[in-house]
């Protein structure tokens, strides 16, 4: 687990957090005393106000689902701690509207259910209608297990929370409120999974040695959302540990968690970060859940996938399920509720009820751009040749692949050579496959689409924006023969071209000390030998040249002194190739 946070004042830090609320949402206020978030007074029509809240820890829950069409207020407690009974009496009775009546909606925690029920018992002695519905969806602990105390609530609440909070915007009152968040909770089960514990700011760090850590590679399925155990750890891989937790949720079989026969035509599927998975693992995360459920004859009407509910920087996920079922009071349904429009910062469903509905599965399948299009120009060279001496200089870019990649790693981040590898094997690939025409413009243009597609970084968008560019002025100087001159020229034009997207020049230690040279000499002299040479020189020339552009900038240190630039080397080795030069003549590979 990681113990380092910006932030090491527990205290401090939920009230900074709280406050910020107030700042990214104009519309609502902080009571700093109660750590109450609640909605600034208005003039809309007074409705059902829903207010929820708990240990902090777990944002955007609670306080950032405050906001029109959502929660009327939360109340925050310390880290994984509830608010106190005081706290939550305040926020009914004067923070928010109460003349429609309150409904508190409360996960299913000792310390949360007592407070929140102390609160809610003290404001009906003080004659308000109150009601408070108690959200239990985590199905990784079993009945068994579980006992008295039930199942824990995670992060399906939120549903509850949404659904709950459009129809108290509806205008619905406090019955109907109360009946469909209570319909909600119990046609909900999520389970969770994380792959460590997470450190509370403030706490001294867990021992390193201790067994309740979970090993590498080690995943704990069912893990709560205050570091509490779940059903179990394994050593997994997503697909296994995803059908693990469906099996959890929908086997009717499993009598000590089939809590809820998920057997509704609709479904909602809520995937939820834990607080420390990235945004690209999550989207991974979500399309294996999705294509499993298939297996399961579940399609999902709506699919939500983002950071709902937090155990701090928790590096887990949980997967919810709604069972979407009738409210029986004369509509909207659930389905609506969840579509209900609301201003509240911690609700991300930006997809509208239309678009949903629509259910477009149209997609764009033309090949524009592709070899088809490419026009023949009659500027020729012999096809045999051409493919023997470009298949040459690739060759001598594979070769030097170990050489580029180790100065790769000493100036930059490695992928250099294997860039350059990857790309000069395709294009080889495409010779064998469709040999060249003996068109040089139509030969180039095939080539190009085959970089486009294989390399990919800095150096890949160069090499495609140069090779576009050469088609270019090959085709200017058409038709004829690709005589030495004619390539010179074309190279020189697609220079110029280059130089439009990118400020490198010669000096600055990238490819370009090693393209230039070569153009220069070839426009000369005609030798494709003496050229290849230049560029050769060239690239060992940027050995001990301060770097001013590309990562070898800001990775810093003294690694330009020991080595040649990586991309000036690869493109030299690739020059020596075409020239037919090889490694032992002249010594080119010893720097």
């Amino acid at each position: 687990m990681s113990a380092k946070h910006f932030i090491n004042d527990p205290t401090l830090l939920v009230n900074s957090a709280l406050q910020s609320l107030t700042l990214t949402n104009p519309s609502v206020a902080l009571d700093a005393e109660n750590k109450i978030v609640y909605k600034r007074p208005s003039h809309a029509p007074s409705q059902v106000s829903v207010i929820s809240g708990g240990g902090s820890g777990h944002e955007p829950s609670f306080g950032a689902f405050v906001g029109s069409g959502l929660l009327a207020a939360a109340v925050a407690g310390t880290i994984f701690a509830s608010p106190s009974a005081e706290q939550v009496r305040r926020a009914i009775t004067s923070r928010v509207d109460t003349d429609k009546g309150v409904l508190v909606t409360v996960m299913n925690y000792t310390g949360d259910v007592l407070n929140f029920g102390m609160a809610v018992e003290k404001a009906k002695a003080a004659g308000l209608q109150v009601e408070m519905v108690v959200v239990g969806d985590d199905v990784g602990v079993g009945r068994e297990k579980g006992g008295k105390v039930g199942r824990r609530g995670i992060a399906g609440t939120v549903l509850v929370h949404k659904i709950a909070g459009a129809l108290a915007a509806m205008g619905r009152g406090l019955d109907d409120v109360y009946r469909v968040a209570r319909l909600t909770a119990n046609n909900l089960v999520s389970v969770g999974a994380s792959l460590e514990h997470v450190h509370v700011p403030g706490r001294a760090p867990a021992d390193p040695d201790s067994p309740e850590n979970l090993r590498a590679g080690e995943v704990e399925i069912g893990m709560g959302i205050h570091n509490e155990a779940g059903s179990g750890r394994a050593a997994v891989e997503l697909p296994q540990l995803v059908g693990t937790m469906l099996a959890q949720l929908l086997d009717q079989n499993d009598k000590d968690r089939a809590f809820l026969n998920v057997n509704s035509n609709e479904v909602v599927l809520l995937v939820n970060n834990l607080g420390g998975v990235s945004v690209l693992e999550l989207g991974g995360i979500t399309a294996e859940v999705v294509k499993q459920l298939g297996s399961w004859g579940i399609q999902p009407v709506r699919i939500l996938s983002g950071t709902y509910m937090t155990s701090l920087n928790g590096l887990g996920f949980s997967i919810s399920l709604l069972n979407v079922v009738n409210t029986d009071i004369g509509g909207p349904s659930m389905i609506e509720l969840l579509d209900y429009p609301c201003e509240a910062t911690g609700w991300s469903a930006p997809i509208q009820k239309t678009t949903w509905e629509a259910k477009n599965v149209t997609t764009r399948e033309d090949t524009a751009g592709s070899d088809e299009t490419i026009k023949p120009s009659d500027l020729k060279a012999d096809p045999s040749a051409f493919t023997d001496v470009l298949a040459s200089g690739l060759q001598a870019v594979i070769a030097v692949e170990p050489e580029v990649t180790r100065y790769d790693t000493v100036v930059g981040d490695g992928d250099c050579g294997i860039g350059l590898k990857r790309g000069a094997e395709a294009v080889l690939k495409h010779l064998k496959e469709k040999p060249a025409t003996g068109d040089v413009v139509v030969d180039v243009a095939h080539i190009v689409t085959i970089v486009e597609k294989e390399m990919d970084g800095t150096s890949g968008a160069l090499f495609a924006i140069f090779l576009n560019a050469l088609v270019h002025s090959l085709r200017v100087l058409a038709p004829g023969d690709a005589s030495p001159q004619v390539w010179a020229g074309a190279l020189k034009q697609s220079c110029d071209a280059l130089s439009k997207y990118t400020p490198a020049r010669p000096g600055d230690r990238t490819l370009i000390d090693a393209l230039y040279p070569f153009v220069e000499v070839l426009g000369k002299t005609g030798d494709l030998k003496k050229a290849a040479e230049a560029s050769k020189k060239a690239a060992d020339d940027t050995k001990g040249m301060a770097p001013s552009l590309g990562r070898a900038v800001y990775v810093g240190g003294s690694g330009f002194e020991q080595v040649p630039d990586p991309g000036a080397w690869g493109l030299a080795s690739f020059f020596l190739g075409l020239a037919g030069i090889k490694p032992e003549e002249d010594g080119w590979e010893a720097i």
